[in-house]
């Protein structure tokens, strides 16, 4: 497994990762990808579907750590709760955890509690960690991520209008939620809300606080689970809330007044990235099912079987080549962020971001086609993975968010560009002049040579 890392980031994984690699990918392709249709069996049917918690994934949690396979995404040289793996590093694990739907909470690396002991971890105080980051990283409970408002376009965070008022000793909040993922897990106990804090602030960065809100305090009305092209993604769920003079002490307030989008910046650039590495598994394991089909001696179309049709040998090279390009993207990004921090790394994240589930939608639709009407059912988890990543198109903010940026950005280049081309025609009529040369020569010589 590890022998399949790119050339051009080898030299960079620790021979430590590089075990840890194989590791990671025998207990994900043995033990989990044969496990999750046993965890869908298990979730059962109706409303206990809420209640339940497959017994299975507590076998392969009970394995993983067997392994040393545990919270392996905080990367090293920030966290001194670090494993000690470079965010490369997981980032190459992170992708084989993407081909399986138990793998990542196996090894408690599953979203959103990622990003929400990432938060805790760099901003919590000690108290906050003792009580909230502890049972996280133990893999004891399990978190929400309470961003997203129903009422606003969230696309544009300072829309955000969940009240955090100040009373005496406590926070109160009013207000609804939506897409808080996970909150529909019986082992949910705190949720991580942005709320603001400061309305009136002249600095629209500046009224966003983030508050820790224990799952059970009285206030709290779970309405619905949001299903997603019609797949609730029971017992996880993605919760509609409302707020009603929900009181919170002061202390569970992350960091200080204000400094909400300072929080949300560093938690959602790791989240990003740690999507796109699991999505490029989803798209190697999508692609591993098309050659599955496409070589199965049953299924034949007009005295061919599907692999001699040359339509399809295309879309095999197609994703291969798209599959290895995008996943270049994402190590690239991870290595910004290693050397230089996750700020300083946003638009190689942003390339990640967008590129990335585009990239693997397209793969998976051409499996999907492969096998006809099987690709839309149960039958395969093509359909189910298809829907999940179609999400992070608008998840952690959507794509044309970033693109708007990354091309804010690229478009600052103009001035310098129409500079440099400038002088370089400047230099060309120079030389035609020393060479005795003119434009229409050039035309007249391509003439004759044809």
């Amino acid at each position: 497994m590890s022998a399949k890392i790119p050339i051009a980031v080898r030299d960079r994984v620790s021979e430590r990762a590089k075990k840890t690699l194989d590791v990671v990918a025998r207990f994900v392709e043995e033990d989990c990808i044969p496990a999750d249709p046993v965890y869908e069996a298990q979730i059962g049917v109706g409303d206990a579907r809420w209640n339940s918690h497959p017994p299975i994934l507590e076998d392969l949690k009970k394995k993983a750590r067997s392994l040393g396979l545990w919270n392996m995404f905080l990367p090293k040289g920030h966290y001194k709760e670090s494993p000690g793996w470079t965010n490369l590093e997981y980032g190459l694990m992170a992708e084989w955890l993407g081909k399986s739907r138990t793998a990542s909470e196996a090894v408690n690396c599953a979203a959103p509690d990622t990003g929400n002991m990432e938060v805790l971890a760099k901003y919590g105080n000690d108290a906050q960690k003792a009580k909230w980051l502890k049972p996280l990283m133990e893999g004891e409970i399990r978190s929400a991520f309470l961003m997203t408002e129903p009422q606003v376009a969230s696309s544009d965070a300072r829309n955000i209008e969940l009240k955090i008022e100040r009373d005496g000793d406590h926070y109160v909040l009013n207000g609804q939620k939506w897409w808080s993922s996970g909150a529909g897990d019986p082992r949910c106990k705190v949720y991580i809300v942005m709320g603001k804090s400061d309305p009136n602030n002249k600095d629209p960065y500046r009224q966003q606080s983030v508050i820790i809100v224990p799952a059970e305090t009285p206030g709290i009305t779970i309405h619905r689970m949001l299903s997603v092209y019609g797949y609730d993604d029971a017992p996880h769920g993605h919760g509609h809330i409302t707020f009603k003079n929900v009181r919170v002490p002061v202390s569970n307030l992350v960091l200080g007044e204000g400094r909400g989008f300072e929080i949300i910046q560093g938690r959602l650039g790791p989240g990003r990235i740690h999507h796109a590495m699991r999505t490029i598994g989803a798209a190697e394991r999508a692609l591993e099912w098309m050659l599955m089909r496409i070589n199965d001696p049953r299924k034949t179309t007009f005295g061919k079987q599907l692999r001699e049709h040359g339509v399809i040998l295309e879309w095999i090279a197609k994703s291969r080549i798209e599959i290895d390009a995008a996943r270049l993207v994402v190590l690239n990004a991870a290595i910004k962020m290693d050397e230089h921090g996750p700020k300083a790394a946003l638009s190689e994240i942003a390339e990640a971001k967008v590129l990335v589930p585009q990239t693997a939608l397209t793969v998976i639709d051409r499996a999907v086609q492969s096998f006809g009407g099987a690709g839309v059912s149960q039958d395969t988890p093509l359909a189910n993975m298809w829907a999940g990543i179609r999400t992070l198109r608008l998840a952690d903010g959507p794509d044309e968010v970033h693109l708007q940026q990354m091309g804010r950005n690229e478009n600052k280049r103009g001035k310098e560009v129409a500079t440099k081309i400038a002088a370089q025609k400047a230099k060309t009529e120079q030389l035609m002049k020393q060479h005795g040369a003119t434009k229409t020569e050039i035309g007249s010589n391509i003439k004759r040579s044809a």
